[in-house]
């Protein structure tokens, strides 16, 4: 039986997502050295200073935490190396300067939401969703010069259902994620990793980073796309159209739950059939049925709630 290697794991990561795998290491006994995180941010209405959530999660667990704003800055490195890790470890940080990710003996490791290669980048559960995908995944794999490129040591597949939110995707992979993880360290521990070289093809999909524009809702796309478009941004960062109700000028809303349903008509794209249970918007070969929907200043609803305090001109339709 092989001698296992003793393992000092330096953790990297910042959101919710993160902290998952951060608890399943320490659940499994992992000695976590150090955790790297992102400096506090102002937050809410009062602006105050508010940690990430791994660094709450960290403080908690008494673990040693950085906060770099530079991960060149030499008084960084230097307190990176008196960790004295042989692992690393990111889930959803940033981008490693080589000098870090070349540092501990036993190499850094990403896990990524995707099946490598498809949907390297930012938002990957995002855009398996809004792409229409049936499935998605989990991947670990050793950190290189390039953003989500380097050799895979594992992965994992999860389907993907006709109604699955980008919420509830992002749920199941960061539990998949997490015991993938550990999965890579006890690979690593036991000096049993096979790394594959990520395949080079020219019909590779990308995680483009969210941004207003790629979120706004194009009432002219098919009825598919546009019921996957929300899905996929539901709840988190929401998508977004205007809603042009007579003289009020455009407002900007945002739609979370919808469902819908395909039939023929001869209504204009964004048109809206309004009664007093639901409305249901006009696109190509069906309608989208709004379940909840967000105003201006206002928090997010159900329709019904909607309804007993907004009025729809007749000839209100969304642009």
């Amino acid at each position: 039986m092989t001698a296992k290697r003793d393992i000092r794991i330096v953790f990297m990561g910042t959101p919710d997502f993160a902290v998952a795998t951060l608890k399943s290491l320490l659940d499994h006994n992992y000695n976590v050295v150090g955790v790297i995180t992102a400096a506090d941010k102002p937050a809410g209405r009062g602006r105050k200073l508010r940690a990430s959530a791994v660094k709450q999660f960290a403080v908690e667990h008494n673990l040693k935490i950085l906060q770099p704003t530079n991960l060149k800055a030499e008084s960084f490195i230097e307190e990176l190396q008196s960790l004295n890790a042989n692992l690393q470890i990111v889930v959803a940080f940033r981008m490693l300067p080589k000098v870090v990710w070349q540092m501990p003996e036993y190499g850094t490791f990403n896990l990524h939401a995707s099946l490598l290669p498809q949907y390297r980048g930012a938002a990957p559960i995002h855009w398996a969703i809004i792409n229409g995908e049936t499935e998605t995944g989990a991947t670990t794999f050793f950190i290189d010069e390039k953003i989500d490129t380097g050799a895979i040591i594992m992965s994992e597949s999860i389907a993907i259902g006709e109604d699955t939110t980008v919420g509830e995707l992002h749920d199941d992979l960061m539990v998949l994620g997490s015991e993938l993880v550990i999965k890579t360290v006890q690979l690593i521990e036991t000096d049993d990793v096979n790394t594959t070289i990520q395949s080079k093809s020219d019909d590779l999909k990308t995680a483009y980073k969210l941004n207003r524009d790629n979120c706004k809702i194009d009432w002219s796309d098919s009825l598919d796309a546009i019921f996957n478009k929300i899905r996929g941004l539901n709840p988190f960062p929401a998508a977004w159209c205007y809603l042009d109700n007579n003289d009020e000028g455009p407002l900007t809303v945002k739609l979370f739950a919808v469902e819908k349903r395909k039939d023929k008509h001869n209504l204009s794209s964004g048109q809206l059939i309004v009664n007093k249970e639901k409305i249901e918007v006009a696109c190509k070969n069906g309608f989208i049925i709004i379940k909840e929907i967000q105003l201006p200043g206002k928090r997010k609803m159900d329709v019904k709630s909607l309804l007993n305090g907004f009025t729809f001109a007749k000839t209100a339709k969304l642009l």
